[in-house]
């Protein structure tokens, strides 16, 4: 369930009082602004735990600040293939020790999956010397010899 937005102390307040001097939730949320499921909310905690005070949240907080969270997407925004031990760096960096499971989460939650890149071998050196060795060779043939050649994609089946 979604975090919600908890009530001032003065609205607290009001709400005891008003329902005091024997008014319905929907009334007393007309007055004061706010819905009548929250006032009855509110006033259900209040009789069951007889205080006006939020109680603490469970769970643990985010370790990851929004601050921290809008540079991640930032970076990875700018930076697609940054790795998730990257972020962990700068955020450690900035002051903030996560893991990468803490860094996945974060990003599933922004809307972003992960996946691994493809590894694809590089060209070395000879490779680029015998593409540009074949294309300075055949720089100046027709057209009509380029269309005798059948073209393959080199796939192996």
């Amino acid at each position: 369930m979604a975090k919600t937005r908890e009530l001032c102390k003065d609205i607290r307040d009001k709400i005891v009082d008003l329902h005091k001097a024997v008014m319905d939730y929907r009334t007393i949320g007309k007055q004061l602004g706010e819905k009548a499921t929250t006032v009855g909310a509110f006033f259900r905690k209040w009789k069951k735990f007889k205080m006006m005070v939020n109680l603490p949240r469970s769970g643990a907080p985010c370790k990851i600040s929004p601050h921290g969270a809008s540079m991640i997407m930032r970076k990875v925004r700018d930076q697609p293939r940054t790795t998730r031990q990257d972020l962990v760096n700068d955020l450690k960096r900035a002051g903030t020790t996560v893991s990468k499971k803490t860094i996945s989460n974060t990003l599933c939650h922004h809307g972003l999956k992960s996946c691994s890149a493809r590894k694809v071998p590089l060209l070395n050196p000879a490779h680029v010397q015998a593409h540009l060795k074949f294309a300075n060779d055949h720089l100046d043939d027709l057209e009509e010899e380029w269309e005798k050649i059948m073209w393959s994609d080199e796939t192996k089946i």
